[in-house]
C-alpha cells in the first residue's frame, strides 16, 4: 500500500540530487510494456522476443550517446548507477605505481575506490577547492607528475552545486596525455555535456537522477582516446558474444558487461533520456536555475540563514545547501518532512570531502535539490516554511 499516494499533492519533493521524483509518465509505461510484451533476454536467443529485447538496450544505449555527444553507441557501457562506473574506471585503469589526481569536493563513490587503491600502491593528490567548492584549473599543473594516470573530477557537487570547468581541465589533461573521468552524476540531464569535445576520456552517469530513468541503472560513456586493451574489466562471465570461447570478449560494450543486464531499467531509461532529448537540456536547465535562483534569494533575506555556494547561476546546478541558526540540520529536515511535506536532505551527503572544503564537516547540512517538475509555488512555500522554522529556533 502506497501511504504517500492520498497526498501526493502535498509533497513538496526537493531532494532530487539524491533521486529524482516524479518521473515521465512514458518511464513506467516502457518498463510496462517491455515487462507484458517482451520480457526476454537480450543478445542470448535469436527469437524475435530476444531480438526485441536488444533493441531495447540498443535505444537506450543510442539515447544516451546522442544526449552526451558520444559518436559510437557502443562506447556506452551499461552499470547498476554511477558509483559501479566510477570504480569500473578507477579500478579498471589505475595499477600500482601510478599517479592520480581528484579535488575536495568529490563524493565517496571517487573518493573510496581510490583509497582502496591507494592502499595497493596508487598514489592520490587532492586539489585544494575554495569555499564556494570551486576548483582553479592553474592549480592541477603543480600536481602532474612523470607516473599520473589520471584526474578525477565531480562535474557538479551534490552538496554545493558548484561546477566544475570541465572544458578547461579537458584541454590541460588532453595536453598531459592524462586520462579525465568526469563524475556526472548531478548534471547528466540537466546540464549540457560534450564527452567528444571537451576532452573527457571517461564519464560516469546515473539514470535515476536527472536523466529521470529507474533506480539501479546507469553507466561510463569512453572516449575514442582510450585505450581499451590496457582497461580492465572488473567482472567476466557470460555476454552473448563469443560462446564458443572461455576467453573473455575484448571488445566494447561487451568487455565491460558480463550477465544479464537490467532491461527493464534500460527501457524505462531509454524513455527518461528520450524525454530529456525532447525537451531540451537548455530547457530543464533553464527551469531549475529560475527556481534556484528565487530559492536562494528567499533564503538569503531571512535571518539565521547561511546559504552555501555561489550565488552566479551560470556556475551552479540547481542544488543549495544550508543551515539555521540554532537548529540542528537532523531537526529542520524532520520539521520540513512532518510539518510542510517538504523532502529534503540532512547531513553529510556521502561527501566529507566537500563539506570539509566548505567549513560544514562533521555536522553537515540541509540540502534542497530541485528538479524539473518543481514549480515555483513549490519553491515559494519551501522559504516561507524555513522562514517559520527560523523564528522558532531564534
Amino acid at each position: 500500500m502506497n501511504i504517500f499516494k492520498k497526498n501526493a499533492k502535498d509533497i513538496i519533493y526537493l531532494d532530487n540530487a539524491a533521486t529524482s521524483w516524479p518521473k515521465p509518465d512514458s518511464m513506467l509505461k516502457a518498463m510496462i510494456r517491455y515487462q507484458e510484451d517482451t520480457g526476454a533476454n537480450p543478445g542470448r536467443s535469436g527469437h524475435k522476443l530476444s531480438v526485441e529485447a536488444g533493441r531495447v538496450v540498443y535505444e537506450a544505449r543510442s539515447n544516451i550517446a546522442e544526449l552526451l555527444n558520444v559518436e559510437d553507441p557502443l562506447n556506452i557501457v551499461f552499470a547498476q548507477n554511477a558509483t559501479a562506473a566510477l570504480n569500473l574506471a578507477i579500478k579498471g585503469n589505475l595499477k600500482a605505481g601510478d599517479h592520480v589526481i581528484t579535488t575536495g569536493m568529490e563524493h565517496n563513490s571517487v573518493m573510496r575506490p581510490l583509497r582502496e587503491m591507494e592502499k595497493g600502491g596508487v598514489e592520490i593528490s587532492v586539489l585544494h577547492c575554495g569555499k564556494e567548492g570551486f576548483l582553479d584549473v592553474n592549480s592541477i599543473s603543480s600536481k602532474i607528475r612523470s607516473n599520473t594516470r589520471m584526474l578525477v573530477v565531480n562535474h557538479a557537487s551534490n552538496v554545493t552545486g558548484s561546477l566544475a570547468p570541465v572544458n578547461e581541465i579537458g584541454e590541460l589533461t588532453a595536453n598531459e596525455g592524462i586520462l579525465l573521468l568526469v563524475d556526472a552524476a548531478q548534471t547528466a540531464g540537466s546540464f549540457p555535456i560534450d564527452v567528444r569535445n571537451a576532452g573527457i576520456d571517461l564519464l560516469a552517469f546515473t539514470g535515476h537522477k536527472s536523466l529521470l530513468g529507474p533506480q539501479g541503472t546507469g553507466g561510463l560513456a569512453i572516449g575514442e582516446n582510450v585505450d581499451i586493451d590496457s582497461f580492465k574489466p572488473l567482472l567476466s562471465g557470460g555476454t552473448g558474444s563469443k560462446s564458443e570461447s572461455e576467453e573473455h570478449p575484448e571488445f566494447l560494450p561487451d568487455k565491460y558487461e558480463s550477465g544479464t543486464p537490467n532491461t527493464i531499467g534500460l527501457a524505462g531509461l531509454a524513455a527518461g533520456i528520450k524525454f530529456v532529448l525532447d525537451t531540451g537540456v537548455e530547457n530543464i536547465r533553464k527551469h531549475e536555475m529560475e527556481l534556484a535562483v528565487m530559492l536562494i534569494k528567499g533564503l538569503e533575506d531571512i535571518p539565521g540563514v547561511t546559504v552555501y555556494g555561489t550565488r552566479d547561476p551560470e556556475k551552479r546546478t540547481a542544488t543549495v545547501s544550508i543551515n539555521l541558526k540554532g537548529a540542528g540540520q537532523n531537526e529542520v529536515g524532520q520539521v520540513l518532512d512532518e510539518d510542510f511535506g517538504i523532502m529534503s536532505r540532512v547531513g553529510l551527503h556521502c561527501a566529507p570531502q566537500a563539506h570539509r572544503t566548505i567549513g560544514t564537516f562533521p555536522d553537515g547540512t540541509v540540502r534542497l535539490s530541485i528538479g524539473y517538475f518543481n514549480s515555483p509555488e513549490d519553491i515559494q512555500k519551501t522559504i516561507r516554511a524555513i522562514n517559520a522554522i527560523s523564528k522558532e529556533s531564534q
